[in-house]
This record gives C-alpha cells, sequence and structure tokens, in this order.
C-alpha cells in the first residue's frame, strides 16, 4: 500500500507546484475558450516578438489527455527532488526547471529556422508547439543519467526503465500520438544531456533569480510590444532607429486589453 498522498506532495513541494500551476492555467483556457493558436509557440509568432509564448507554450496543455499524461510523467520524476546526495534536490530541480523551460524553447526555435532557411519547409514555420513534455523529456533525460537504476511510473500501471525512457518515449509518442512534437522532445532530451553531463551548469541562487528577473522583463516587454497585452504604465516609443524601441513609464491607467487574434497555423505539436 503507498504512503498517503499528503506525504507525497510534502516530499516533492516544486513539482506539485508546477503540477498545480499547469492545471490551474488548463482550467483558465478551458474557461476561457482560449486555443492552443493564442499561447503556442510557433516561428512565426517568435519573429513577430511574441517571446512571451516561450512560456506560455511550455506551461499549456490543449486537451485533458494531454495534461494527464505529462503531469503523471513530471510527479514520477519528481524523485529528483529528493535525491540531494547525488547533487539534485529541491534546489537544483528549480535552477533547472527554469533552463528547462527556456534552452527547450529556444531550442526548438533554432531547429525551425534551420528547417525553414536551410531546408526550405515551410512547414514548420506556422507549426505551433503546446505543452510541458519539453521539460519532462529533459528531466527524464537527467534522472537516466544521475540514476539510470530509477523506473519511470505512468498512470500507476506503466513502468520504463529510466536509463532508457527519454529515447523509448521519444518514439513512443512519435507513433502513438500523430501530434507529438519530435522536435520538442529531442530538444528536451539534448538540453537534460547537456545538463546531466555537466556542459551546462554553475546555477545556483544569484543566478536563478537573476534568470528570473530577465525573463519577467522581457514577457512583460513582448507583450506590450506584439500588442497581446496592454500593460497602460508601460510606453514604447521610437528612437533614432525606428527598428530600436525605449521603454518609459507612465501614469497607470485602470484598464487593461487582451488582444488575442487567431493566427494562420500549419497544426499543433503536442509537447
Amino acid at each position: 500500500m503507498g504512503r498517503p498522498l499528503f506525504l507525497e506532495i510534502l516530499q516533492k513541494p516544486a513539482t506539485s507546484c508546477i503540477i498545480g500551476i499547469c492545471s490551474a492555467i488548463w482550467f483558465y483556457i478551458q474557461k476561457k475558450n482560449i486555443g492552443y493558436a493564442h499561447v503556442g509557440l510557433s516561428y512565426e509568432t517568435a519573429i513577430e516578438g511574441h517571446h512571451w509564448r516561450i512560456i506560455t507554450s511550455a506551461f499549456s496543455h490543449i486537451s485533458v489527455i494531454h495534461l494527464v499524461f505529462n503531469m503523471s510523467a513530471l510527479w514520477s520524476l519528481g524523485v529528483v527532488e529528493q535525491l540531494g546526495h547525488l547533487g539534485l534536490g529541491i534546489e537544483f530541480y528549480l535552477h533547472y526547471t527554469l533552463v528547462l523551460v527556456l534552452l527547450s524553447g529556444v531550442l526548438v526555435l533554432g531547429s525551425y529556422h534551420v528547417l525553414i532557411q536551410k531546408f526550405k519547409l515551410e512547414y514548420f514555420r506556422r507549426v505551433t508547439a503546446v505543452g510541458y513534455s519539453c521539460v519532462v523529456f529533459g528531466w527524464m533525460t537527467i534522472l537516466a543519467v544521475k540514476q539510470p537504476s530509477s523506473k519511470l511510473d505512468l498512470f500507476g500501471f506503466l513502468s520504463l526503465p529510466i536509463s532508457f525512457a527519454p529515447f523509448e518515449s521519444l518514439i513512443f509518442t512519435s507513433i502513438i500520438v500523430p501530434q507529438a512534437s519530435f522536435l520538442g522532445h529531442l530538444s528536451g532530451i539534448i538540453v537534460g544531456y547537456s545538463i546531466a553531463w555537466g556542459l551546462i551548469h554553475g546555477m545556483n541562487n544569484y543566478w536563478a533569480v537573476s534568470m528570473l528577473g530577465w525573463v519577467v522583463f522581457v514577457f512583460v516587454f513582448s507583450l506590450k510590444r506584439s500588442g497581446a497585452f496592454d500593460f497602460t504604465f508601460i510606453e514604447i516609443e521610437s528612437v533614432t532607429d525606428p527598428s530600436l524601441p525605449s521603454v518609459g513609464f507612465i501614469a497607470s491607467g485602470s484598464s487593461r486589453t487582451l488582444q488575442m487574434g487567431a493566427l494562420p497555423l500549419g497544426g499543433a505539436e503536442l509537447v
């Protein structure tokens, strides 16, 4: 018989919070009838300045099955928080979750850029990626390197050896879920190996807080500049070079307008 759920939550506080955030966002999206086109990440929207989508796409899901599958895998991978003796633990989990969210999103966009500009595959210009599984695949990979004897449990009845889980899951999801983002999942694996092998290292509280501050700044600035959200206390004015903006602060008003027009898309990819 397993341990009570509240004890599991206490042992995986960061994982539990992320699952709660993703679930709350999913309920909000459903309630407001917001489509994946409004929050997902695509090459076309990125070059239009919608950089905020790197964050919103990671924490959004387009169906309850999509949400449950990702959160079930994430819950199993929450064991990372309990492995402080292996150099992991809660701080490591929080620091490198931020790295995984950002770098996997950037790597996906970089892959789209190469496929579009080098190979002329225009399909990838409008493909929209949505979901948290870039990060899930990243943690799966890190755990496969750091503790290869672990197992990945899905839905309480499917168990995979963690050492093979990243590539097994990559192939499995690509076969059974046509919309699964192969590039998104592969990006998570690449960033995961980079972290596990020490190619990306040195994150501490100072760097994590600094990075988070820049993320918030770019998130708010790109929301304002792209016209997706009207922050009335920020004004963007042209300087000598019209392509370079300057930011000024003006008196705050009482109205905020959400402007999310539908975009022509090539389709959604689940990540």
